[in-house]
């Protein structure tokens, strides 16, 4: 008999250890975040590897809903209601490969049922094992999915009552999950969020910015933020910087090895007004957002730009500056708005170049952001996000809230 007197929680589960800079990671992480600043008592679960999954407590009593750990609150700027818990992966889990050894089949066969079952109220999950396992265990569910794939959607899965809605980001994935059996009246688009320090003004940290990358005289910053590979239009912002050398432009994100990659690329092409400054934590991003005088948003087309959840886009708003993007289907449902200052077909770097010196002529550099697009980012906070899909949720199956 279950204990009336236990929490229950929000649960969401993740398949891989944090911090990670993936933007799927962001996402899911400022997803909870999200939902337990609406006062929903919210946990964010992911598995726990290496010497502490060997800690015999934890092992006794796997879930220990706790403060998430200081890299995980930093890496993504979590605020102080969200709890954490790291299921124990101990060896030889996920070393061999077989089900048996999988982290995902011990997460769903083992710790859910058994440890986690007992106080949870709802489960939010990306992946699809996780959904499985709540409604046979007789858990209501919300499944995130943001990208195409090439499998059907089980019917005894959902179209069980307790399968309440799955989310996507666009409506061309929205499209083919109907087409692989998702019942549409089941499924819902609802765009990413913007995490709320973005919108706090950092005058100071900015000017930092601006004087440690302004070189050479140059007094105009344009900052492109995100992943460092072809599809997202890298490689055609390097050509865009080559044709407007009084302009400093400066990259955030990406890997290592992708930095290099870029770095040696743009070198090759003698190209010195661009640098790439790898992975740039949360606290000192939003200043370097707020630092720019454009925030460049040059995807590519192809398959990829069907589906790309515009993540940085909303903590590209957040910052009140303007932002220059190729038009592609993500971010159609934009076209009509002040979001974006100026458009230009993808693929095209003198077109995008063109793009931006309209831009630095229209609008000169505001301190504090245009307040136009700093008031109409506001409906995508990400309470707002958990807000609306929560309100597709049966009301019995709600979490409760908390003061």
């Amino acid at each position: 008999m279950k204990n009336p007197s236990l929490q229950k929680n929000y649960s969401f589960f993740l398949t891989e250890e944090l911090p990670k800079p993936d933007a799927y990671y962001v996402q899911a992480a400022n997803a909870a975040n999200g939902a337990a600043n609406l006062g929903c008592p919210t946990v964010l679960i992911y598995p726990q590897k290496g010497w502490e999954a060997m800690n015999p407590i934890h092992l006794l009593q796997p879930f220990q809903p706790e403060k998430p750990p200081e890299s995980v609150i930093k890496y993504y700027n979590l605020q102080d209601k969200l709890q954490v818990a790291r299921l124990p992966m101990p060896w030889p889990i996920d070393y061999f490969k077989n089900k048996f050894t999988n982290s995902k089949t011990i997460a769903t066969k083992y710790y859910f049922p058994f440890y986690i079952r007992s106080t949870t109220k709802i489960v939010h999950a990306w992946n699809w094992n996780f959904i499985k396992a709540a409604i046979q265990n007789g858990v209501p569910a919300i499944y995130e999915h943001h990208h195409h794939e090439d499998k059907q959607f089980e019917p005894a899965i959902v179209n069980h009552p307790l399968f309440q809605v799955a989310v996507t980001v666009a409506d061309t994935v929205r499209e083919s999950m109907i087409k692989h059996g998702m019942p549409p009246e089941k499924l819902i688009k609802i765009h990413n969020g913007f995490n709320r320090l973005f919108m706090q003004r950092q005058p100071e940290q900015a000017a930092a910015w601006r004087e440690k990358l302004l070189q050479n005289q140059r007094s105009h910053l344009v900052v492109y933020a995100g992943a460092l590979q072809q599809f997202k239009g890298i490689d055609i912002l390097i050509d865009v910087a080559q044709q407007m050398p009084h302009v400093q432009f400066a990259c955030a994100g990406g890997k290592q090895t992708e930095v290099a990659h870029y770095q040696k690329l743009a070198q090759a092409k003698q190209t010195d007004n661009i640098c790439f400054l790898g992975h740039v934590l949360h606290d000192e991003l939003a200043p370097l957002l707020q630092a720019a005088d454009i925030l460049a948003h040059p995807h590519c087309s192809g398959q990829a730009a069907t589906f790309t959840s515009p993540l940085k886009l909303f903590d590209y708003l957040a910052s009140g500056n303007p932002i220059v993007a190729t038009e592609i289907p993500s971010l159609i449902d934009f076209k009509d708005t002040v979001a974006i200052a100026a458009w230009c077909e993808p693929d095209n770097p003198v077109k995008f170049a063109a793009a931006l010196q309209q831009v630095l002529a229209t609008h000169p550099k505001k301190i504090d952001g245009y307040p136009e697009t700093i008031e109409f980012v506001k409906q995508f906070s990400w309470e707002n996000r958990a807000a609306k899909i929560l309100s597709y949720v049966d009301e019995s199956y709600r979490p409760q809230l908390v003061a």
